[in-house]
């Protein structure tokens, strides 16, 4: 069918309510947008789905939930009769609609016989991790769309480690959805369905007792309690009790919660986008934090598996730490305290990704330890510490990307803003009770390890002419490999899809350990590493550039000029 014909069909449906045919019928003269509401089903990946919300088999809405949730059952069905009575955990963040696509699902699975444990409100996603564990269920659902626009949903899909589908089992879902009809493939009614049973107190206090129990060194918090403030804001999103509780318990006396946006709102209300990389969305907690007299400031995102900081830099204001700066400074602290306390396991390890900087590798490494990196992404960050702590291989104390997630302890298998608002929060405590700041941490940590800068370039190429863009751009960068960026000789380039490694002056070429991705990487003369990677969850092309170099001002000279090439690939 052609996409009109797929729209005529909705629009004829009996099954829409007369509010959502009314949708659709506003947009009967905009052929474009019937088009990009209709020319495909939303893809479903390792991550899920995650759209804009309206009517339209592109778009986000309870009969795309349903249809991916068919799909989901009888991927689980097909496991057997032992697995589906393990049943489902599902959990959902703030965002508008998010609750009655949570209940859809649930009912779904319900119908195919499958139990389902369903938070009884609002939770964050590394509570919904946690339970899959706790419970030894077979899956888990979560409805968010983390910290995207207003606009936009998402369903994620966890299997039975917590961690987010297997690649083998998302490519059978996706091919069940693309068999079935949105509309009327799921199955709506039956006269038994299998339970429903609400999770809430009793799950929360199991998740904050597993949080609790990787605090190292509580006496330096204590130490510093009566002076050491911060402020809190959870974006409007689900961070808001469990955040604020988890401190408490902590020993933290002076925890300011940003009042406005500790009200539930998917429509986030104060920001122009809930996400704690955007600085701009921190100006309430910095107002605050100034008013105070804050050390620092911590922010999670609407469903709580990421979390940014900002540190006060000793003179009035405040400064953002990326992601890649608040990774190190937690490294290292961990790894010192550990050793305070004697905690620090055999055989310890640290994970990142292949786009977090090279800086936690050098920390890792003059601290004794190993360092792995994973594709971008906590399923892989989870597979490779299960992998070795398995073998025996290693003991993995912290895995992190740049893109502010953060993995401890071995009760989730994905970012959990919990857990490292506690970490985070204990290491600002222990600063302050050598006298200094997060700020005058990490100028000691580049005195000691050497300078890194680094920053993310999002190329955004929207609709379906962007889909195209974006799948041509990495054509036209395999088809002709750059031998010169930004007037620099490339020394390899790296292809992350095949695995291969090519040496630029010598022609010879070598297999690396990773493969099965669609990114590529280039390694400067210089030193620099540019990774360029489509984005699996939103409509941008992301370029990472890595740099370390004699002096922080070298390294951010070396960014700008690589970032200059980086816009010109938008075309």
């Amino acid at each position: 069918m052609s996409y009109r014909d797929t729209y005529e069909a909705w629009l004829a449906s009996p099954v829409l309510s007369p509010e959502e045919t009314a949708e659709l019928e506003a947009i009967k003269s905009d052929e474009k947008e019937i088009e990009s509401r209709f020319f495909s089903q939303l893809e479903f990946g390792t991550a899920g789905l995650r759209g804009t919300m309206g009517m339209g088999t592109y778009r986000m809405n309870i009969y795309t939930v349903r249809h991916a949730t068919q799909a989901f059952a009888q991927v689980i069905l097909a496991e057997g009769p032992d697995a589906v009575q393990r049943g489902v955990a599902v959990c959902y963040d703030c965002r508008n609609h998010s609750d009655e696509f949570a209940r859809a699902a649930a009912q779904i699975l319900a119908c195919n016989g499958i139990p389902v444990r369903l938070f009884e409100s609002l939770r964050p996603t590394p509570e919904l991790s946690f339970a899959i564990r706790e419970y030894g269920c077979i899956a888990g659902i979560n409805v968010t769309a983390s910290h995207n626009p207003k606009e936009y949903n998402g369903y994620k899909v966890y299997w039975e480690d917590g961690a987010q589908l297997p690649p083998q089992h998302a490519d059978e879902v996706a091919k069940i959805m693309r068999e079935m009809d949105v509309l009327t493939g799921p199955a709506l009614g039956c006269a038994a369905p299998a339970p429903i049973t609400e999770m809430g107190e009793e799950t929360d206090e199991k998740f904050l007792a597993n949080v609790m129990a990787q605090v190292n060194d509580k006496a330096a918090v204590e130490k510093a309690a009566d002076t050491f403030k911060m402020v809190y804001t959870p974006f409007h999103g689900t961070g808001y009790k469990l955040i604020p509780e988890a401190l408490k318990r902590l020993g933290m006396k002076h925890v300011i919660c940003v009042p406005q946006q500790m009200v539930i709102d998917g429509d986030f209300p104060t920001v122009a986008s809930p996400n704690p990389e955007n600085p701009e969305g921190f100006y309430l907690a910095v107002d605050i934090a100034k008013q105070e007299g804050a050390d620092f400031i911590l922010g999670s995102d609407p469903d709580a598996d990421r979390v940014g900081i900002m540190v006060n830099t000793g003179n009035g204001g405040f400064k953002v730490l990326t992601g890649n700066q608040t990774g190190v400074l937690l490294l290292d602290y961990l790894i010192g305290a550990m050793k305070r306390v004697g905690r620090l396991p055999e055989n310890p390890v640290a994970l990142k990704t292949i786009v977090t900087t090279e800086m936690a590798r050098k920390v890792a490494e003059v601290n004794g330890l190993k360092c792995f990196d994973t594709f971008t992404g906590f399923k892989f960050l989870a597979q490779k510490k299960d992998q070795l702590e398995g073998s025996g291989e290693g003991n993995v104390i912290m895995s992190y990307e740049e893109s502010y997630g953060y993995m401890l302890g071995s009760f989730v298998r994905d970012k959990d803003a919990v857990t490292a608002a506690v970490a985070l929060t204990e290491m600002a405590a222990w600063y302050a009770g050598q006298g200094m700041t997060l700020y005058d941490a990490l100028l000691a940590l580049y005195e000691k390890y050497g300078f890194y800068s680094e920053r993310t370039l999002n190329l955004v190429m929207p609709g379906l002419d962007g889909l195209k863009k974006m799948a041509q751009l990495m054509a036209d960068l395999r088809e002709k490999p750059p031998v010169e960026i930004a007037g620099v000789a490339v020394k390899e380039q790296k292809d992350y899809k095949d695995g291969s490694v090519v040496c630029v002056e010598c022609g010879s070429k070598s297999q690396m350990e990773l493969s099965g991705s669609n990114v590529l990487r280039y390694e400067m003369a210089d030193g620099t590493s540019l990774i360029v990677r489509p984005s699996g969850t939103e409509p941008k092309v992301k370029v990472y550039i890595l740099a370390n170099g004699e002096s922080k001002e070298a390294c951010d000279a070396k960014v700008e000029q690589y970032a200059a090439w980086a816009e010109g690939l938008k075309g």
